[in-house]
Formats: structure tokens, C-alpha cells, sequence
């Protein structure tokens, strides 16, 4: 897959049926999108292609109200080569582009890359102040010159599939069913940090994550977890909390890797959440803490490993 960054200033030499999108987290709904985009493409012997923003918008728009991430650039790129994509154009979202009309944006769009057809979701809105809609859009192929496919809303339990859809699961630690609808478990990552070091006088030594908080993160409790570390997967425990039986105050992500011995303060981990366990609790002395976390660690035993 050809991986290009570029504001209307390449002009292709092929033509291409490109997908509209954000395709953050690129889940179900996402992969009907490109589903159809390469099969339009492969029909006419041209491209496929991408085209969504490198920067989430609202990250210009107001920052202050930018939703949390599904997914880094990075995985998305991984994510979307696995699907097949022949070109992922990740524009930046600036102000200049903040300023184009829905007809200037797809003007711009059909001319610098030869678009003979464009593939966008049901609600799919484009342009300033996200005035353009489907219906213009249905105008524009006709002015324009393109065919026009508008994937129908995919839906699991009669609810449609959308990343805010998924950020709400993962906000409410349904992390299970949000993994469903990603086709893939979520993660967060980052480096391994220090923090209190009391897990190991209870026998349960666990890594700290300094995760970036642009990322969403499941709500508090405990979650059957899977980490990964150097390529490899290890079972674990995660406590995303504030550690109230020892009178924690501050936040934190700590997972107990299950059948670990190596210290790897500075390292980089994923940590998957797969499924939670139970809610986050003060209890009433460490050994009731220290028996609640044997049980924790028994149940993360006698899963699979599934990724």
C-alpha cells in the first residue's frame, strides 16, 4: 500500500475510486466502505484509495472537544494495508482545508486524483462547517462526473456501528462487545513506568503504563488483558483505577503479568483489553485484597489467548 500525505498538491497519473471517511478505529462499518471501494476499483482496473485525515479535525476545530482515540496513525496504516488498499492519502486537516466548500473539497478531489467513483457511509457529511451531505454529494456526481455508491448503515443488535458507538463501549468498560465491532481488541500502549511497587509485597508485581491520554481508556475496574511485549503475548490483570485500598489518588493503569519475571521499567507494551471482571473496590485489609487478586489471576489463567 502506497501511503501519501498530501493537501490537493499531487496530481496522479491513474484514475482511482476513493473511500471518504475518518476511519478512526476502522471497525465493521469502515470495512463495508473499503469492501466496496476495491471492488469497484478491481471492476474498472484502477486503484483503490483512502482518503482520510491524519489529525482528527476537531484537533483544529476546538481542541477542547476533540473525542478520544480509537486507534494511532500508525495501526491505522497497519489496519488498512491488511484490507487490501492500493493508496491512504492522510491529509492534515489545517485551516486551510477547514475553509473549502463541499464543492471545492470534491472538485479538488476528483481532479488531483482522477476519481471515477466515490464510496462514503450514509451519513457522511464533507466540506465547511460539514455543510455538505449525500444528497449534494448525489448533485456532484452528476456535475462532475463521477459514480457515486453510499453504503447502506451496518448495525449489530439493531444499533448502528460507529466509532462514537464504540468510545461510548469502551467508556462504559464494555470492552468485549467494543472489540467486536473493531474485529479486533482495543488497546492502549506506552512505556513501562515506576509507580508505589506494592503489588510485589503482595506477590502480584505489576507494570505501570504511562499510556498517551488521547486515547480512550476503559472504564475503572478490572480486565482480563493480554499484553504484549517484544513481540510476544503474555496474559495478564489490569487494574485501571485509583487504588482505593491503599488510598491511591491518582490514576493509573497496573497489570499484573501472569508467568513474567522480567523487570522492564522504559520498555514499550501493548496492553489488550478483552474482557472485565469486575468493578474496581476498596476492601477491608490486604489479605481480603491479596485473596480477591488470587481469584483475579485464576480466571485470567484459564483463558485463551486469542488475538
Amino acid at each position: 500500500m502506497l501511503v501519501i500525505r498530501d493537501n490537493f498538491c499531487e496530481n496522479f497519473n491513474e484514475s482511482t475510486i476513493v473511500a471518504l471517511g475518518s476511519f478512526d478505529g476502522v471497525h465493521k462499518g469502515h470495512i463495508e466502505l473499503i469492501k466496496k471501494t476495491k471492488e469497484l476499483a478491481s471492476k474498472n482496473n484502477i486503484k483503490s484509495m483512502v482518503f482520510t485525515f491524519e489529525n482528527h479535525p476537531l484537533s483544529t476545530i476546538n481542541y477542547e472537544i476533540m473525542p478520544k482515540l480509537l486507534q494511532s496513525t500508525e495501526e491505522k496504516i497497519k489496519t488498512l494495508d491488511s484490507l487490501g488498499i492500493d493508496i491512504l492519502n492522510l491529509c492534515q486537516f489545517n485551516n486551510d482545508f477547514m475553509e473549502l466548500s463541499p464543492e471545492e473539497f470534491i472538485r479538488k478531489l476528483v481532479t488531483h486524483y482522477k476519481v471515477k467513483g466515490i464510496v462514503v457511509g450514509f451519513n457522511y457529511r464533507f466540506g465547511y462547517k460539514n455543510l455538505g451531505d449525500v444528497e449534494l454529494l448525489i448533485e456532484f456526481s452528476k456535475k462532475l462526473d463521477f459514480e457515486l455508491h453510499i453504503v447502506s448503515p451496518i448495525t449489530m443488535d439493531g444499533e448502528i456501528i460507529s466509532s462514537t458507538k464504540i468510545r461510548a463501549l469502551i467508556a462504559q468498560g464494555e470492552v468485549k462487545k467494543a472489540n467486536e465491532l473493531l474485529t479486533r481488541p482495543y488497546y492502549v500502549h506506552g512505556k513501562v513506568i515506576k509507580g508505589k511497587q506494592l503489588g510485589r509485597t503482595l506477590g502480584f508485581p505489576t507494570i505501570n503504563l504511562d499510556y498517551d491520554k488521547k486515547f480512550a481508556l476503559p472504564l475503572g475496574g478490572v480486565y482480563y488483558t493480554v499484553v504484549e511485549y517484544k513481540d510476544k503475548f503474555y496474559k495478564g490483570i489490569t487494574n485501571i483505577g485509583y487504588n482505593p485500598t491503599v488510598n491511591g489518588n491518582k490514576l493509573s493503569v497496573e497489570t499484573h503479568i501472569i508467568d513474567f519475571e522480567e523487570v522492564i521499567y522504559d520498555k514499550e507494551v501493548k496492553v489488550f483489553f478483552i474482557e472485565r471482571i469486575r468493578n474496581e473496590k476498596c476492601f477491608n485489609s490486604l489479605d481480603e485484597l491479596q485473596t480477591q487478586l488470587n481469584k483475579d489471576k485464576l480466571y485470567a489463567k484459564n483463558k485463551e489467548i486469542r488475538m
